[in-house]
Protein backbone atom coordinates (compact mmCIF):
# COMPACT_ATOMS: atom_id res chain seq x y z
CA UNK A 1 0.00 0.00 0.00
CA UNK A 2 1.40 3.39 -0.97
CA UNK A 3 0.72 6.67 0.77
CA UNK A 4 0.05 9.35 -1.82
CA UNK A 5 0.61 12.97 -0.85
CA UNK A 6 -2.09 15.61 -1.05
CA UNK A 7 0.42 18.31 -1.99
CA UNK A 8 0.77 17.49 -5.69
CA UNK A 9 -0.99 20.58 -7.04
CA UNK A 10 0.21 22.82 -9.83
CA UNK A 11 -0.87 25.29 -12.51
CA UNK A 12 -3.72 25.07 -15.00
CA UNK A 13 -3.53 27.06 -18.19
CA UNK A 14 -5.49 27.03 -21.39
CA UNK A 15 -3.03 26.91 -24.31
CA UNK A 16 0.70 27.55 -24.49
CA UNK A 17 2.99 27.10 -27.49
CA UNK A 18 6.74 26.94 -26.85
CA UNK A 19 9.63 26.90 -29.29
CA UNK A 20 10.45 23.25 -28.69
CA UNK A 21 7.24 21.83 -27.27
CA UNK A 22 3.54 22.29 -27.70
CA UNK A 23 1.30 22.11 -24.64
CA UNK A 24 -2.39 21.60 -25.36
CA UNK A 25 -4.21 22.34 -22.14
CA UNK A 26 -7.88 22.62 -21.32
CA UNK A 27 -9.80 22.95 -18.09
CA UNK A 28 -10.21 19.18 -18.06
CA UNK A 29 -7.09 17.83 -19.77
CA UNK A 30 -3.54 18.96 -19.04
CA UNK A 31 -0.93 17.64 -21.48
CA UNK A 32 2.75 17.36 -20.53
CA UNK A 33 5.70 16.29 -22.67
CA UNK A 34 6.86 14.07 -19.79
CA UNK A 35 5.83 13.49 -16.20
CA UNK A 36 7.28 15.68 -13.48
CA UNK A 37 10.78 14.48 -12.47
CA UNK A 38 11.26 12.75 -15.84
CA UNK A 39 13.11 14.26 -18.80
CA UNK A 40 16.34 15.13 -16.96
CA UNK A 41 18.27 17.31 -19.47
CA UNK A 42 21.77 16.49 -18.13
CA UNK A 43 21.57 12.70 -18.14
CA UNK A 44 19.93 11.76 -21.43
CA UNK A 45 22.93 9.57 -22.21
CA UNK A 46 26.12 8.59 -20.41
CA UNK A 47 29.35 9.69 -22.14
CA UNK A 48 32.07 7.10 -22.84
CA UNK A 49 34.78 6.83 -20.14
CA UNK A 50 37.32 8.65 -22.33
CA UNK A 51 34.97 11.61 -22.80
CA UNK A 52 35.98 14.57 -20.55
CA UNK A 53 32.34 14.86 -19.47
CA UNK A 54 32.02 11.23 -18.37
CA UNK A 55 31.87 10.31 -14.67
CA UNK A 56 35.31 8.67 -14.87
CA UNK A 57 37.07 11.59 -16.54
CA UNK A 58 35.21 14.20 -14.51
CA UNK A 59 36.24 12.47 -11.28
CA UNK A 60 39.93 12.58 -12.25
CA UNK A 61 39.66 16.27 -13.12
CA UNK A 62 37.87 16.88 -9.82
CA UNK A 63 40.68 15.23 -7.87
CA UNK A 64 43.24 17.44 -9.60
CA UNK A 65 41.30 20.63 -8.91
CA UNK A 66 40.77 19.85 -5.25
CA UNK A 67 44.49 19.19 -4.80
CA UNK A 68 45.23 22.72 -6.00
CA UNK A 69 45.65 25.06 -3.04
CA UNK A 70 45.12 28.25 -5.05
CA UNK A 71 41.35 28.71 -4.75
CA UNK A 72 41.36 31.58 -7.23
CA UNK A 73 43.04 29.69 -10.08
CA UNK A 74 41.12 29.63 -13.37
CA UNK A 75 40.82 26.18 -14.89
CA UNK A 76 40.25 25.20 -18.50
CA UNK A 77 36.87 23.62 -19.38
CA UNK A 78 34.84 21.80 -18.36
CA UNK A 79 33.36 24.02 -15.69
CA UNK A 80 32.12 22.29 -12.55
CA UNK A 81 28.84 23.38 -10.95
CA UNK A 82 27.66 22.12 -7.57
CA UNK A 83 24.14 21.89 -6.17
CA UNK A 84 24.09 21.82 -2.34
CA UNK A 85 21.34 19.97 -0.46
CA UNK A 86 20.40 20.24 3.20
CA UNK A 87 18.18 17.58 4.75
CA UNK A 88 16.82 16.62 1.34
CA UNK A 89 16.19 20.22 0.29
CA UNK A 90 17.96 21.62 -2.78
CA UNK A 91 19.41 25.12 -2.75
CA UNK A 92 17.22 27.49 -4.75
CA UNK A 93 16.92 31.12 -5.73
CA UNK A 94 14.12 33.13 -7.29
CA UNK A 95 13.80 35.91 -9.84
CA UNK A 96 11.02 38.13 -11.13
CA UNK A 97 8.61 40.40 -9.27
CA UNK A 98 5.06 39.98 -10.55
CA UNK A 99 5.55 36.36 -11.73
CA UNK A 100 8.51 34.92 -9.80
CA UNK A 101 10.32 31.83 -11.07
CA UNK A 102 12.55 29.61 -8.98
CA UNK A 103 15.98 28.39 -10.09
CA UNK A 104 18.32 25.76 -8.72
CA UNK A 105 21.10 27.31 -6.65
CA UNK A 106 24.13 26.15 -8.62
CA UNK A 107 27.45 27.41 -7.31
CA UNK A 108 30.91 26.97 -8.79
CA UNK A 109 33.28 24.34 -7.41
CA UNK A 110 35.59 27.13 -6.26
CA UNK A 111 32.80 28.94 -4.41
CA UNK A 112 31.62 25.69 -2.82
CA UNK A 113 35.14 25.08 -1.60
CA UNK A 114 35.41 28.60 -0.16
CA UNK A 115 31.99 28.50 1.52
CA UNK A 116 32.79 25.21 3.23
CA UNK A 117 36.28 26.39 4.21
CA UNK A 118 34.78 29.46 5.88
CA UNK A 119 32.61 27.07 7.90
CA UNK A 120 35.63 24.98 8.90
CA UNK A 121 34.93 22.12 6.49
CA UNK A 122 37.29 20.84 3.82
CA UNK A 123 35.66 19.85 0.53
CA UNK A 124 36.49 16.24 -0.35
CA UNK A 125 36.11 14.18 -3.51
CA UNK A 126 33.98 11.63 -1.65
CA UNK A 127 31.38 14.24 -0.70
CA UNK A 128 30.48 15.08 -4.31
CA UNK A 129 28.12 13.01 -6.46
CA UNK A 130 28.18 13.19 -10.26
CA UNK A 131 24.84 14.23 -11.78
CA UNK A 132 25.53 14.69 -15.48
CA UNK A 133 26.86 17.15 -18.03
CA UNK A 134 26.11 19.53 -20.86
CA UNK A 135 28.92 19.16 -23.38
CA UNK A 136 27.61 22.04 -25.49
CA UNK A 137 28.08 24.35 -22.49
CA UNK A 138 31.31 22.75 -21.21
CA UNK A 139 29.70 22.05 -17.84
CA UNK A 140 29.67 19.09 -15.45
CA UNK A 141 27.19 18.99 -12.58
CA UNK A 142 27.61 17.65 -9.06
CA UNK A 143 25.53 17.44 -5.89
CA UNK A 144 26.67 17.65 -2.27
CA UNK A 145 24.92 17.07 1.05
CA UNK A 146 25.72 19.89 3.48
CA UNK A 147 23.22 18.92 6.17
CA UNK A 148 25.92 18.92 8.83
CA UNK A 149 27.15 22.44 7.97
CA UNK A 150 24.54 24.63 9.65
CA UNK A 151 26.49 27.85 9.12
CA UNK A 152 25.90 27.58 5.37
CA UNK A 153 22.21 28.43 5.81
CA UNK A 154 22.89 32.03 6.85
CA UNK A 155 25.95 32.30 4.62
CA UNK A 156 23.98 31.40 1.48
CA UNK A 157 20.86 33.16 2.75
CA UNK A 158 22.71 36.46 2.66
CA UNK A 159 23.11 35.88 -1.07
CA UNK A 160 19.34 35.31 -1.54
CA UNK A 161 19.62 31.51 -1.63
CA UNK A 162 17.39 29.20 0.38
CA UNK A 163 17.07 25.44 0.92
CA UNK A 164 13.53 24.57 -0.19
CA UNK A 165 11.54 21.33 0.09
CA UNK A 166 11.49 19.51 -3.24
CA UNK A 167 7.71 19.05 -2.98
CA UNK A 168 7.33 22.81 -2.62
CA UNK A 169 9.44 23.42 -5.72
CA UNK A 170 7.35 20.81 -7.53
CA UNK A 171 4.16 22.71 -6.80
CA UNK A 172 5.79 26.05 -7.66
CA UNK A 173 6.89 24.85 -11.09
CA UNK A 174 5.11 26.09 -14.21
CA UNK A 175 5.35 23.15 -16.62
CA UNK A 176 5.05 25.48 -19.62
CA UNK A 177 8.57 26.52 -18.61
CA UNK A 178 10.88 23.93 -20.13
CA UNK A 179 13.82 25.14 -18.06
CA UNK A 180 11.94 24.80 -14.78
CA UNK A 181 10.68 21.31 -15.62
CA UNK A 182 14.23 20.26 -16.45
CA UNK A 183 15.60 21.71 -13.21
CA UNK A 184 12.89 19.90 -11.25
CA UNK A 185 14.01 16.62 -12.84
CA UNK A 186 17.65 17.37 -12.01
CA UNK A 187 16.76 18.17 -8.39
CA UNK A 188 14.75 14.95 -8.11
CA UNK A 189 17.60 12.85 -9.45
CA UNK A 190 20.11 14.56 -7.14
CA UNK A 191 17.94 14.14 -4.06
CA UNK A 192 17.39 10.46 -4.81
CA UNK A 193 21.14 9.84 -5.12
CA UNK A 194 22.07 11.78 -1.99
CA UNK A 195 19.35 10.15 0.11
CA UNK A 196 20.48 6.74 -1.14
CA UNK A 197 24.06 7.56 -0.09
CA UNK A 198 22.77 8.51 3.38
CA UNK A 199 20.96 5.20 3.91
CA UNK A 200 23.71 3.00 2.45
CA UNK A 201 26.63 4.00 4.65
CA UNK A 202 27.12 0.43 5.81
CA UNK A 203 27.26 -2.85 3.94
CA UNK A 204 24.11 -4.90 4.30
CA UNK A 205 26.14 -8.09 3.99
CA UNK A 206 28.93 -7.66 6.57
CA UNK A 207 28.16 -4.36 8.30
CA UNK A 208 31.39 -2.56 7.38
CA UNK A 209 31.43 0.98 6.04
CA UNK A 210 30.85 1.57 2.34
CA UNK A 211 32.82 3.92 0.09
CA UNK A 212 31.54 5.86 -2.95
CA UNK A 213 32.79 4.64 -6.32
CA UNK A 214 32.51 5.89 -9.91
CA UNK A 215 31.93 9.51 -8.85
CA UNK A 216 29.20 8.47 -6.44
CA UNK A 217 27.16 6.44 -8.92
CA UNK A 218 27.66 3.30 -6.83
CA UNK A 219 29.19 2.24 -3.52
CA UNK A 220 31.40 -0.62 -2.42
CA UNK A 221 32.03 -2.31 0.90
CA UNK A 222 35.37 -1.30 2.43
CA UNK A 223 35.92 -4.80 3.84
CA UNK A 224 38.60 -6.45 1.72
CA UNK A 225 36.97 -9.84 2.33
CA UNK A 226 33.58 -8.57 1.15
CA UNK A 227 33.84 -5.72 -1.40
CA UNK A 228 30.16 -6.00 -2.14
CA UNK A 229 28.94 -3.60 -4.83
CA UNK A 230 25.89 -1.52 -3.99
CA UNK A 231 23.84 0.38 -6.56
CA UNK A 232 21.24 3.15 -6.16
CA UNK A 233 17.90 1.89 -4.95
CA UNK A 234 14.67 2.21 -6.91
CA UNK A 235 11.35 1.08 -5.39
CA UNK A 236 8.78 0.17 -8.07
CA UNK A 237 5.14 0.96 -7.31
CA UNK A 238 2.05 0.12 -9.34
CA UNK A 239 -0.62 2.80 -9.48
CA UNK A 240 -3.89 1.97 -11.22
CA UNK A 241 -7.19 3.43 -12.20
CA UNK A 242 -9.72 0.62 -11.90
CA UNK A 243 -12.47 0.98 -14.51
CA UNK A 244 -16.03 -0.37 -14.61
CA UNK A 245 -16.39 -0.38 -18.38
CA UNK A 246 -20.03 -1.44 -18.46
CA UNK A 247 -21.28 1.38 -16.19
CA UNK A 248 -18.71 4.00 -17.27
CA UNK A 249 -17.26 4.45 -13.78
CA UNK A 250 -13.84 4.58 -12.15
CA UNK A 251 -12.83 3.37 -8.70
CA UNK A 252 -11.21 6.08 -6.57
CA UNK A 253 -10.01 5.84 -3.00
CA UNK A 254 -9.20 8.01 0.01
CA UNK A 255 -6.53 7.67 2.66
CA UNK A 256 -6.83 9.19 6.11
CA UNK A 257 -3.87 11.50 5.41
CA UNK A 258 -5.58 13.07 2.40
CA UNK A 259 -6.98 16.58 2.66
CA UNK A 260 -10.81 16.59 2.84
CA UNK A 261 -12.61 15.50 -0.32
CA UNK A 262 -9.49 14.45 -2.23
CA UNK A 263 -9.71 11.12 -4.05
CA UNK A 264 -7.03 9.30 -5.99
CA UNK A 265 -6.01 6.02 -7.60
CA UNK A 266 -5.12 2.80 -5.83
CA UNK A 267 -1.40 2.13 -5.50
CA UNK A 268 0.97 -0.33 -3.88
CA UNK A 269 4.51 -1.68 -3.84
CA UNK A 270 5.50 -4.64 -5.97
CA UNK A 271 6.38 -7.77 -4.02
CA UNK A 272 9.33 -10.09 -4.82
CA UNK A 273 8.61 -12.60 -7.57
CA UNK A 274 5.61 -10.64 -8.82
CA UNK A 275 4.91 -9.20 -12.26
CA UNK A 276 3.54 -5.68 -12.65
CA UNK A 277 0.16 -7.02 -13.77
CA UNK A 278 0.00 -9.41 -10.83
CA UNK A 279 0.77 -6.55 -8.44
CA UNK A 280 -2.09 -4.50 -9.90
CA UNK A 281 -4.57 -7.37 -9.42
CA UNK A 282 -3.32 -8.26 -5.94
CA UNK A 283 -3.31 -4.69 -4.57
CA UNK A 284 -6.77 -3.98 -5.98
CA UNK A 285 -8.17 -7.15 -4.43
CA UNK A 286 -6.46 -6.62 -1.05
CA UNK A 287 -7.58 -3.02 -0.67
CA UNK A 288 -11.06 -3.07 -2.20
CA UNK A 289 -12.11 -6.68 -2.84
CA UNK A 290 -12.46 -5.94 -6.57
CA UNK A 291 -11.28 -8.58 -9.05
CA UNK A 292 -9.37 -7.22 -12.05
CA UNK A 293 -9.07 -8.75 -15.51
CA UNK A 294 -7.26 -6.79 -18.23
CA UNK A 295 -4.35 -4.60 -17.11
CA UNK A 296 -3.13 -1.99 -19.60
CA UNK A 297 0.05 0.08 -19.23
CA UNK A 298 -0.27 3.89 -19.36
CA UNK A 299 3.05 5.51 -18.39
CA UNK A 300 5.62 5.72 -15.59
CA UNK A 301 6.97 8.46 -13.35
CA UNK A 302 10.02 8.73 -11.08
CA UNK A 303 8.89 9.93 -7.65
CA UNK A 304 11.84 11.15 -5.54
CA UNK A 305 9.71 12.93 -2.93
CA UNK A 306 8.71 9.96 -0.80
CA UNK A 307 10.23 9.08 2.58
CA UNK A 308 14.04 9.18 2.83
CA UNK A 309 14.07 5.41 3.44
CA UNK A 310 12.84 5.03 -0.15
CA UNK A 311 14.93 7.59 -2.07
CA UNK A 312 13.25 7.08 -5.43
CA UNK A 313 10.02 5.29 -6.14
CA UNK A 314 9.11 4.49 -9.72
CA UNK A 315 5.38 4.88 -10.24
CA UNK A 316 4.18 2.54 -12.99
CA UNK A 317 0.70 3.52 -14.12
CA UNK A 318 -2.02 1.21 -15.43
CA UNK A 319 -5.66 1.03 -16.34
CA UNK A 320 -7.23 -2.02 -14.71
CA UNK A 321 -10.60 -3.35 -15.87
CA UNK A 322 -12.87 -4.69 -13.14
CA UNK A 323 -14.38 -8.18 -13.29
CA UNK A 324 -16.41 -7.65 -10.11
CA UNK A 325 -18.05 -4.51 -8.72
CA UNK A 326 -18.81 -5.03 -5.01
CA UNK A 327 -16.41 -3.03 -2.84
CA UNK A 328 -15.00 -4.35 0.42
CA UNK A 329 -12.61 -1.71 1.79
CA UNK A 330 -9.61 -2.72 3.87
CA UNK A 331 -9.89 -0.06 6.58
CA UNK A 332 -6.27 -0.55 7.64
CA UNK A 333 -5.16 0.59 4.20
CA UNK A 334 -7.90 2.97 3.04
CA UNK A 335 -10.42 5.32 4.58
CA UNK A 336 -12.86 4.72 1.73
CA UNK A 337 -13.20 3.58 -1.89
CA UNK A 338 -16.11 4.32 -4.20
CA UNK A 339 -17.17 4.10 -7.82
CA UNK A 340 -17.41 7.53 -9.48
CA UNK A 341 -19.09 8.32 -12.79
CA UNK A 342 -17.13 9.89 -15.63
CA UNK A 343 -19.24 13.04 -15.32
CA UNK A 344 -18.54 13.43 -11.59
CA UNK A 345 -14.80 13.03 -12.13
CA UNK A 346 -14.90 15.53 -14.99
CA UNK A 347 -16.53 18.07 -12.67
CA UNK A 348 -13.80 17.46 -10.10
CA UNK A 349 -11.19 18.32 -12.73
CA UNK A 350 -13.07 21.48 -13.68
CA UNK A 351 -13.29 22.77 -10.10
CA UNK A 352 -9.63 22.43 -9.18
CA UNK A 353 -7.53 25.59 -9.57
CA UNK A 354 -4.08 24.13 -10.08
CA UNK A 355 -2.71 27.35 -11.54
CA UNK A 356 -3.66 29.26 -8.41
CA UNK A 357 -1.76 26.76 -6.26
CA UNK A 358 1.29 27.07 -8.50
CA UNK A 359 1.32 30.85 -8.49
CA UNK A 360 0.77 31.08 -4.74
CA UNK A 361 3.61 28.67 -4.06
CA UNK A 362 5.96 30.41 -6.51
CA UNK A 363 5.43 33.68 -4.61
CA UNK A 364 6.11 31.95 -1.29
CA UNK A 365 9.34 30.41 -2.61
CA UNK A 366 10.38 33.85 -3.79
CA UNK A 367 9.68 35.25 -0.31
CA UNK A 368 11.64 32.43 1.33
CA UNK A 369 14.67 33.06 -0.90
CA UNK A 370 14.50 36.77 -0.06
CA UNK A 371 14.30 35.99 3.65
CA UNK A 372 10.69 37.14 4.10
CA UNK A 373 9.40 33.68 5.10
CA UNK A 374 11.41 31.08 6.95
CA UNK A 375 11.03 27.62 5.46
CA UNK A 376 7.48 27.01 6.57
CA UNK A 377 5.31 24.22 5.23
CA UNK A 378 3.21 25.63 2.44
CA UNK A 379 0.77 22.75 1.92
CA UNK A 380 -1.84 24.16 4.32
CA UNK A 381 -2.03 27.38 2.32
CA UNK A 382 -3.15 25.75 -0.93
CA UNK A 383 -6.62 26.61 -2.17
CA UNK A 384 -7.27 24.37 -5.16
CA UNK A 385 -11.00 24.90 -5.54
CA UNK A 386 -12.97 27.74 -7.03
CA UNK A 387 -16.16 29.21 -5.62
CA UNK A 388 -18.36 26.62 -3.96
CA UNK A 389 -16.87 23.51 -2.43
CA UNK A 390 -16.83 20.62 -4.89
CA UNK A 391 -17.85 17.17 -3.62
CA UNK A 392 -14.40 15.86 -4.65
CA UNK A 393 -11.14 16.76 -6.34
CA UNK A 394 -8.11 14.80 -7.50
CA UNK A 395 -4.31 15.24 -7.17
CA UNK A 396 -2.65 17.92 -9.27
CA UNK A 397 -0.93 17.45 -12.63
CA UNK A 398 2.49 16.69 -11.18
CA UNK A 399 1.16 13.32 -9.98
CA UNK A 400 0.73 10.41 -12.36
CA UNK A 401 -2.67 9.79 -10.73
CA UNK A 402 -3.93 13.02 -12.28
CA UNK A 403 -3.01 11.85 -15.77
CA UNK A 404 -4.43 8.38 -15.35
CA UNK A 405 -7.74 9.91 -14.26
CA UNK A 406 -7.86 12.72 -16.83
CA UNK A 407 -6.84 10.35 -19.65
CA UNK A 408 -9.84 8.20 -18.79
CA UNK A 409 -12.17 11.20 -18.48
CA UNK A 410 -11.09 12.61 -21.84
CA UNK A 411 -10.60 9.24 -23.59
CA UNK A 412 -7.03 10.05 -24.58
CA UNK A 413 -3.48 10.45 -23.30
CA UNK A 414 -2.21 13.56 -21.50
CA UNK A 415 1.46 12.54 -21.48
CA UNK A 416 3.87 12.60 -24.42
CA UNK A 417 3.75 13.88 -27.97
CA UNK A 418 3.12 10.51 -29.60
CA UNK A 419 1.70 8.36 -26.79
CA UNK A 420 -1.68 6.88 -27.54
CA UNK A 421 -3.75 5.24 -24.87
CA UNK A 422 -3.60 1.45 -25.09
CA UNK A 423 -6.61 -0.66 -24.25
CA UNK A 424 -7.89 -4.20 -24.66
CA UNK A 425 -10.43 -3.25 -27.32
CA UNK A 426 -10.03 -1.34 -30.56
CA UNK A 427 -12.49 1.42 -29.69
CA UNK A 428 -11.52 4.41 -27.58
CA UNK A 429 -15.11 4.75 -26.53
CA UNK A 430 -14.73 1.60 -24.46
CA UNK A 431 -12.40 3.36 -22.00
Amino acid sequence: MLSLSSSSFSPLISSIVLSKRIYILTTMSISLHTHAFAGNPIRSKTPKPTDPFSPTSALEILKTRLLDTNHQQTFSPPDFKVLPFRKGRPLASSSGDTSPNWHLGWISLADCRVFLSECGVQLSVESLVYLGSRAEEDEVYWAIDVSEVSALVSQLGSRKFCFVELRTLMVATDWADERAMGELAIAGHARALLEWHNISRFCGHCGEKTAPMEAGRRKQCSNELCKKRIYPRVDPVVIMLVIDRENDRALLSRQSRFVPRMWSCLAGFIEPGESLEEAVRRETWEETGIEVGDVIYHSSQPWPVGPSSMPCQLMVGFFAYAKSLDINVDKEELEDAQWHSREDVKKALEFAEYRKAQQTTAVKVDQMCKGVEKGQSLAADFNVESGELAPMFIPGPFAIAHHLISSWVNRGSTIGDQLRLQQPSSSVSNL
